[in-house]
């Protein structure tokens, strides 16, 4: 069961809120359940940051997004790949990207640009520090902080229109 425990609205400029959530998942399924849900809302052009150290989940997640994307491939990480493409309903595309690797993203920072402003591409990026001046204000970042050895706490925050609207649909 998942269980959302605070929904904040938080002014982070003047004029731009940003919402913020939090939810506690106890284990590797319920982390899959999550993004399930999560792929189901997605209908392309968002952009999701996942954010956490290695082991914490962030590929996990991306599994249970694409299952709710429909995605029908052994989704696995691009660690040694840095990139991904999988195809998904709707004539949709899951890009999934890993820098984990990389000292300089060089000409992947140029593929990442364009992959991102495409409708109907959703992009995931994991590690996403060496590109971070080049991320859309709105996009979904999640904070996957370990509590135990199996659960986490998830910190959602929603930086404009198109993830909030992401982010109004997983707090029904």
């Amino acid at each position: 069961m998942l269980t959302f425990y605070c929904n904040l609205q938080i002014k982070k400029t003047p004029g731009v809120i940003i919402n913020e959530m939090f939810l506690n998942i106890i284990d590797e399924n319920e982390m899959k359940l999550f993004g399930n849900k999560l792929g189901l809302l997605l209908s392309g052009g968002e952009v999701v940051e996942l954010i956490g150290d290695v082991g914490s989940g962030k590929t996990t997640l991306t599994k249970g997004i694409a299952v709710g994307l429909g995605v029908s491939d052994y989704v696995q990480s691009p660690s040694f790949t840095i990139s991904r493409v999988y195809d998904c309903r709707d004539n949709l595309k899951l890009a999934h990207y890993d820098f984990y690797r990389l000292d300089d993203v060089g000409l992947m920072q140029d593929e990442l640009n364009e992959t991102m402003s495409d409708n109907g591409i959703i992009t995931i990026i994991e590690w996403a520090g060496l590109v971070a001046g080049v991320l859309p204000v709105d996009r979904l970042s999640i904070k996957i902080n370990p509590l135990t050895e199996n659960s986490r706490q998830l910190e959602i925050i929603a930086g404009g229109l198109k993830s909030q609207k992401v982010l109004d649909g997983l707090n029904l």
